[in-house]
């Protein structure tokens, strides 16, 4: 019996927090990051949008005539 056993853990440090890490406000943070990297893949999405722009209209539909600013201009045969 006992409290588990001995486990062999060696003196490395490692940029992940060391072995069995347990970080303090880690769903905190988690959710931190995740609202950053939305919000910041939001504005590169906006200004994509903004200034995509197609010389020569494809001749078969782009998902992304959806959303882009100048797809009518570009375009003409878009309904």
């Amino acid at each position: 019996m006992g409290g588990g056993g001995w486990y062999y853990v060696p003196k490395v440090w490692t940029p992940a927090g060391g072995w069995w890490p347990t970080p303090v406000a880690w769903k905190r943070n988690t959710v931190v990051c995740a609202f950053t990297v939305a919000f910041l893949s939001s504005m590169i999405f906006k200004v994509s949008a903004e200034k995509e722009r197609r010389p020569i209209p494809p001749y078969k539909h782009i998902p992304s005539q959806r959303w882009c600013k100048h797809a009518k201009e570009d375009d003409p045969s878009l309904p």
